[in-house]
């Protein structure tokens, strides 16, 4: 016979287990939205011992864990070790930095459009959003054939890795079709944007003057 101590570790499972793995989304994973949500505060005081903090997002639909700043839990005198990182920080190279910001930036042209709130890419047009920042080779024996396919194929890898970050989802049915997850937002906010939109009008100056040299 279950008791009721033994329902609430069920339920607590239910719903740490899941957000350990990675995002959890209310229409992709229903069941577990739910139980989330039905031990909120609880799950929230169990991660934080973990060195965690619990994300949620009713109104987008998802949830997530983040990483607690640990940066003033230095090693002490007393010989105490600071805890170890269970969400690890992934260094990001600079052309999925780049993607996930385009990607950020059309999420909020989209939201201030008033439309659906689910912002659906094609390969083709993720591609057209990164050609301007990548560099044409000089080089007049190669064919803007060759050098589309070549551009088509570096987008492919950062759209792929973009998917395992978790920011992007490939539709079902629909080839080369991707669902920009709006957990991006929480990753990327407005101020981060401003700053790498700076950071960005300096680069594509940099490339123009590239070019015309």
């Amino acid at each position: 016979m279950t008791g009721a101590g033994d329902l609430e570790t069920i339920q607590l499972s239910q719903a740490v287990v899941p957000l350990l793995k990675g995002v959890v989304y209310r229409d992709d994973m229903p069941e577990f939205w739910r139980a989330i949500l039905a031990v909120q505060a609880r799950a929230a005081d169990y991660v934080a011992v973990l060195g965690l903090r619990l994300i949620v997002n009713e109104a987008e639909g998802y949830a997530f864990l983040q990483g607690a700043d640990l940066a003033k839990e230095e090693d002490g005198e007393d010989g105490s070790v600071k805890r170890p990182r269970l969400v690890v920080r992934r260094p990001l190279t600079f052309p999925v930095s780049l993607l996930l910001a385009l990607l950020r930036k059309r999420l909020a042209e989209s939201d201030r459009g008033g439309g659906d709130t689910r912002l659906v890419l094609t390969s083709e047009e993720i591609t057209e959003m990164m050609r301007l920042f990548l560099i044409r080779p000089d080089n007049e024996f190669v064919s803007d054939t060759s050098y589309d396919a070549k551009i088509l194929g570096q987008v492919q890898t950062l759209i792929g890795k973009v998917v395992e970050l978790g920011f992007l989802r490939e539709l079902k049915g629909q080839d080369n079709h991707y669902e920009v997850r709006r957990v991006l937002k929480d990753f990327i906010d407005a101020q981060w944007l401003g700053l790498f939109e700076d950071r960005l009008a300096a680069y594509q100056k940099h490339l123009e003057a590239s070019t015309e040299q």
